[in-house]
């Protein structure tokens, strides 16, 4: 089963998300989930089997360029996280699937996403959902 995520849900999305955003805390995650869910811009999904959470998609509105896209908004996927023991079952793409609707009710006509360069396993996964490598970046910060 898959649902949209409610407020009621932040504490799992958190306990989730902070598997996957190990720099994150559940505390600065729980934060940034009430934030988001309180916008009409943005939307998590949440998976279940058997009643238990197994996995979670974050998704937003980009009305900023986003590379490779001609149009906008655009629907992107910020993030999406399966328990490793639930992998490989089909329940990111089911996830991606209702992500990408809830872009076309937004009127959405592209959707994008994003991965680091050395994700393989998210590069894999975005590949075989039909994604399209739009460009590859190193991204260069320094302190003034």
């Amino acid at each position: 089963m898959i649902r949209k995520a409610s407020k009621n849900d932040i504490m799992t999305i958190a306990n989730l998300a902070v598997l996957m955003w190990t720099n994150a805390s559940v505390d600065d995650l729980t934060v940034e989930f009430s934030e988001l869910l309180s916008k009409d811009n943005a939307q998590i999904f949440l998976k279940y089997e058997n009643d238990i959470p197994v996995g979670f998609a974050q998704c937003q509105l980009r009305n900023d360029y986003v590379e490779g896209t001609e149009t906008t908004p655009v629907g992107y996927l910020e993030g999406i996280f399966i328990l490793e023991n639930y992998r490989n079952r089909g329940y990111a793409k089911e996830l991606l699937n209702e992500c990408e609707k809830w872009a076309k009710d937004k009127d959405c006509k592209e959707f994008a996403s994003d991965c680091e360069i050395d994700n393989d396993n998210s590069f894999k996964f975005h590949m075989a959902m039909n994604f399209t490598e739009a460009n590859r970046i190193i991204c260069f910060t320094k302190k003034l």
